[in-house]
């Protein structure tokens, strides 16, 4: 290989490249580059503020070489780091980019510990530097994910974390703001997705002095997205031009960039497309990941009532609030009369207002505290000096708050509201619905008798709960459905072996045939009523483990009736059989109920501790919490409302009310009406389909040249005309005799 000792030194990216190919061969060049770069040092440390060009050039020649001369460079890394930790502020821009962009590459080779360089990189975001905050951002977010890419490493992520607390408090507002982006992004990627992270955000980034850092915090426990309404906007923009150039490229003249605006246009299209069916992600879990929520709550609290902030920050507080108090059902008492004052209709926000107070209430927040508000959002709101839409919100509101907490109406105030279920507008009447429907799953006693609806299974079952009280349940709701499963054969063959044995329980002490006393049974079976005419005595089934056997309540009505008739003309003795047989029987159907539902209760619980539930017998507990709800003449009430973490707002402000449709949904409705009709427009009544037209049909298919001169005639003539044309006509007329 032949060297050109006299160009290398000036030629770096050329011995750069040699080097790498052979260290050993250009050593000696390599160490006179680092003399140089050592000169070049001393005269930067004289004049740190100035530009040195020289001295970028050697520094990232060193840095890209530094894996071959290990030894020799052991310093270098350090070196670099003493001169942005002391000139940080004072540095060329260019100069401090440089130097970074050099420390990653040795951080890349693993010449510098990767802990040395974040914390450097953190005390440079103070830097007044907004292109360099974002460039560091980028890596410190980076190099701790593909530090944790394969395994997590807890000791780096601790140490981080600790340096970060103190970041936090840093008095520099960029770099406490640039630090907690930082840990939210982390945890958006789920790399410092613990608990310590969060309680660092919960304990220092939602209490900090810094307005621009308080905000981040309280929306990283919200869940939202700062550019959600900005990206969404650019993607309309997007689409609307990509509708234009696609219009262009069907009328325009065909050509390469026309072309390619169109490929760039359609692949607009599809990410947009792509954007719109993707699933929405709400990850609310950092709020179950606080260790003390009632504190949090509490100094959140005070801090929004000592704050001057905007109206808009103290929304965000109120919001972080109930969502604490609601998730974790903490007790603050406070917050209630607080958020009341605000319930009105002309109040900015009202709707998220009313979404909050909803919100911060559960079942063990006490009645009288929610009531006031209730109370105070009835009189603001459901009265008819406002409009439909106010009304209807309130009535909503009231809904919502009463899902979670639902001893909070009383009696009067809920029929009161109720009788709106008849009101004019379609809203409110809707709106009143629903709360009536909800108390008819919580607690239909409240209601009217005519608006508990129709009896139910489920509602029979309705047993509703005392300020604290908790139901525990020994066995799993629906699981009769998995004790009835078995076939009915093998119940109809053990039934008619226990007949056989003479399981049939005579009650009289009279010797009669056993067919006879069989013949006064009336038994009703899968719904089906078998009654018998004679006016025998009755016996009861007994070894029925199913039940499936009933004695028909109007069969033994009758039979009372026919006994009340023969009481005249029997004599006393018989009157006292009679009388004797009634008790034993009534006796002994309490004792056989008693003992179907002991067993029954002992078979479900045994049934929850032994068996595993596969898909097929979820469906089917599903199937018998469904028939439970249904009335009995077959129509499907609305089931009980579901309790969600979080309070949408979309079901505070749901109006029932037509919307108006765009031009789209009309011609789509017009189209659906146009089905199945005859085809609109002149109808040809000719009995002959292919027969001659007319010459007035055809002038409508001719040429409009062709027909001009007829349309002229029409026009009317002017008195001069009409002269003129008379004066042709006669001389015409002359000339020809």
């Amino acid at each position: 290989m032949v060297r050109h000792n006299n160009q290398l030194p000036d030629n770096l990216p050329q011995l750069q490249n040699l080097i790498k190919r052979d260290p050993e061969s250009y050593k000696e060049e390599f160490l006179q580059q680092y003399q140089h770069f050592l000169s070049v040092l001393e005269i930067f440390r004289l004049e740190p503020d100035k530009e040195n060009k020289s001295l970028c050039e050697s520094i990232m020649f060193l840095a890209q070489i530094a894996q071959c001369y290990i030894e020799e460079l052991k310093t270098f890394p350090q070196t670099i780091v003493d001169l942005l930790k002391t000139h940080s502020t004072t540095l060329d821009p260019e100069m401090r980019n440089t130097f970074c962009r050099a420390l990653i590459l040795l951080r890349n080779k693993n010449l510098i510990s990767p802990l040395d360089l974040l914390e450097l990189f953190f005390q440079l975001l103070r830097c007044p530097d907004k292109a360099l905050r974002t460039f560091l951002e980028n890596h410190i977010i980076t190099d701790i994910k593909n530090m944790n890419a394969k395994q997590k490493d807890m000791k780096l992520n601790s140490t981080l974390q600790n340096f970060m607390y103190t970041m936090l408090k840093d008095a520099n507002p960029k770099a406490a703001k640039m630090s907690i982006d930082i840990m939210i992004e982390l945890y958006k990627k789920r790399i410092w997705n613990d608990a310590k992270t969060v309680n660092v955000i919960a304990t220092v980034g939602c209490f900090s002095k810094i307005t621009k850092v308080m905000v981040a915090s309280l929306k990283f426990f919200l869940g939202t997205d700062e550019d959600d309404s900005k990206e969404d906007e650019e993607d309309s923009d997007k689409e609307a031009d990509l509708k234009g150039v696609m219009m262009a490229n069907k009328v325009n003249k065909k050509t390469k960039k026309r072309k390619k605006q169109l490929e760039a246009a359609k692949k607009l299209y599809h990410q947009a497309q792509k954007k719109k069916t993707k699933a929405v992600s709400f990850n609310f879990s950092a709020v179950h990941l606080i260790h003390n929520p009632q504190g949090m709550a509490e100094n959140l609290f005070k801090q929004l009532q000592a704050s001057n902030e905007r109206f808009e920050v103290k929304l965000m507080h109120l919001d972080v609030i109930s969502r604490l108090v609601g998730i974790h059902e903490l007790f603050l008492f406070s917050f209630y009369p607080y958020i009341t004052r605000f319930v009105q209709p002309h109040q900015r926000q009202v709707t998220r207002i009313l979404q909050f107070a909803a919100q911060a209430s559960h079942e063990l927040v006490p009645p009288d505290l929610i009531e006031p508000v209730i109370k105070t959002l009835v009189n603001n709101f459901v009265t008819e000096r406002n409009s439909s839409d106010v009304m209807a919100i309130g009535l909503n509101a009231v809904r919502e708050i009463c899902v979670r907490c639902p001893l909070a109406m009383n009696e009067d105030l809920l029929r009161d509201l109720t009788l709106y279920k008849n009101y004019k507008e379609k809203s409110v009447m809707m709106a009143a619905k629903a709360l009536i429907l909800l108390y008819r799953e919580q607690i239909p006693t409240l209601l009217a008798k005519k608006d508990r609806g129709r009896p139910t299974e489920a509602s029979v079952e309705i047993k509703p709960k005392k300020y604290g009280e908790v139901q525990a349940m020994d066995h799993i709701p629906g699981t009769e459905a998995l004790l009835n499963a078995a076939p009915d054969l093998d119940v109809s063959d053990e039934e008619d072996d226990s007949d056989s044995e003479g399981g049939w329980v005579d009650v009289d002490s009279d010797e009669e045939p056993l067919e006879e006393k069989k013949k006064g049974i009336t038994m009703v079976k899968n719904g089906d009523q078998e009654d018998s005419d004679g006016d025998e005595e009755q016996s009861e089934e007994e070894g029925s483990d199913d039940g499936e056997w009933e004695t028909d309540s109007e069969a033994d009505g009758e039979e009372v009736e026919d006994d009340e008739e023969e009481e005249e003309q029997e004599p006393p003795v018989k009157r006292q059989k009679i009388v004797k047989k009634a008790t034993t029987k009534k006796a002994s159907e309490e004792s056989t109920a008693a003992a179907t539902t002991l067993t029954s209760k002992e078979a479900l619980q045994e049934l929850a501790l032994t068996k595993i539930f596969t898909d097929a017998d979820f469906a089917r507990i599903e199937q018998e919490q469904v028939k439970k709800k249904m009335t009995h003449n077959n129509r499907k009430r609305q089931l009980e409302k579901e309790r969600s973490e979080f309070v949408k707002l979309d079901d505070i402000e749901m109006i029932y009310k037509k919307r108006k449709t765009d031009k789209e949904a009309r011609i789509e409705s017009m189209k659906r009406g146009r089905e199945g009709r005859e085809k609109f427009g002149y109808k040809d009544n000719r009995h002959d389909p292919f027969c001659s037209k007319t010459n007035r049909e055809k002038r409508k298919t001719k040429n409009y040249n062709m027909m001009r001169h007829k349309a002229r005639g029409k026009v009317k003539k002017s008195f001069r005309d009409k002269q003129l044309a008379l004066r042709h006509h006669l001389m015409k007329q002359k000339k020809m005799k």
